[in-house]
This record gives structure tokens, C-alpha cells and sequence, in this order.
């Protein structure tokens, strides 16, 4: 395995740590706190970092996989998630109301389920592979 697959797998897997203590802080806390909206960019950002390196390994053809199957769709459409989710977050912090903030909770959960399935299907393909 080399090095650079082992620190895509390490941040993408510190992306799962990161996103899902705040999603799961945000649930118990009831309501949408900073601490939960520092850890959905530091998520996002280590997923972004992540994905970037096993793209770059999947164009060169050095993970014999495509960007363009069903794992790499799903990870777009998680990245974008994750993005819409931390600059929602943002707004509802800084300019939401309070309903807003207890609330948002849902939105939270539904992006880290979607989030978990290309992160799945990646842990899947690497040990099949």
C-alpha cells in the first residue's frame, strides 16, 4: 500500500471521526453550537483532502479504479452535500433563529448518511480489490 493511499485513507477516515461527532454533538446538544460547526469544516476539509489525493491516484490508474463509478458519483454528490451543509451551518449560527438552530439537526443527519455511503462503498472496493 503506498504512502499515499495510507493519508487519503487517514484523513478521509479523520473526516468520519470530525463529521460525525458533530453531527451527533449537534443531536444531543439540541441545537447547533460552534464546537458542531468547527467540526463540519474540519470534515469537510479533511474529506475534501482526502478525496482530492485518491482522485489524483485514480486518474494516474494507480488505484485501478474510475472516478466515474458509482463510489466516485457518490462522493461528489457527498462533497457538495458536505459544503452546502457547513455553509447552511454557518448561516443558521450566525443569522438563524433559535427554532433554526434546534432544528437543524435533521438537515445534519441526513448529509452524514448520505456521507457514509461512498465512504462505505470505498472501505467495500479497497478490500475487494
Amino acid at each position: 500500500m503506498s504512502m499515499q493511499l495510507i493519508f487519503a485513507i487517514v484523513t478521509i477516515t479523520l473526516a468520519l471521526v470530525f463529521y460525525t461527532w458533530g453531527v451527533f454533538g449537534e443531536r444531543r446538544a439540541g441545537r447547533l453550537t460552534k464546537g458542531n460547526l468547527t467540526l463540519f469544516w474540519l470534515g469537510f476539509a479533511f474529506d475534501t483532502t482526502g478525496t482530492t489525493i485518491m482522485s489524483f491516484m485514480a486518474r494516474s490508474g494507480s488505484t485501478g479504479g474510475s472516478m466515474l463509478g458509482w463510489h466516485g458519483i457518490t462522493g461528489l454528490i457527498a462533497i457538495v452535500l458536505m459544503l452546502v451543509h457547513a455553509v447552511w451551518a454557518t448561516v443558521v449560527l450566525t443569522r438563524g433563529s433559535e427554532n433554526m438552530q434546534r432544528s437543524f439537526h435533521k438537515f445534519s443527519l441526513v448529509v452524514w448518511a448520505v456521507w457514509l455511503v461512498p465512504y462505505v462503498l470505498g472501505m467495500v472496493m479497497g478490500m475487494s480489490g
